[in-house]
């Protein structure tokens, strides 16, 4: 193994061969990416925030077209982002449920009040 790679927030990390993708990584240690396209760069939902010091592969052809210029703040589509070395990401909260955690503390404030 070449790489380690370390998933936030949960701390999980795991040790691959260099050129495995982000998304394998995440399914092999049992980290949840969301993904509907099956790892093809086609829906965009497994964007990642790659943290400082990370060793990826450069960002390639169709990765740089889908991300439209989020490469530069450090997102890339963990289905096309390769360990080149050790890194560690940021998997953002999935979108519903990350929704859902705000309503409820807006109803617990509205209920202290």
């Amino acid at each position: 193994m070449d790489a380690e790679i370390r998933f936030q927030p949960s701390g999980r990390s795991i040790k691959v061969r260099k050129g495995t993708t982000l998304l394998d990584a995440a399914r092999r240690a049992g980290v949840h990416i969301a993904t509907r396209c099956g790892g093809k760069a086609s829906c965009f939902m497994c964007k990642v925030q790659v943290l400082p010091g990370s060793k990826l592969l450069p960002v390639g052809d169709i990765e740089s077209r889908k991300l439209a210029g989020l490469e530069e703040q450090g997102m890339r589509l963990s289905c096309q982002a390769r360990a080149n070395g050790n890194c560690e990401v940021e998997i953002p909260p999935d979108p519903l449920r990350a929704a859902v955690a705000r309503q409820l503390a807006r109803q617990q404030e509205d209920d202290l009040w």
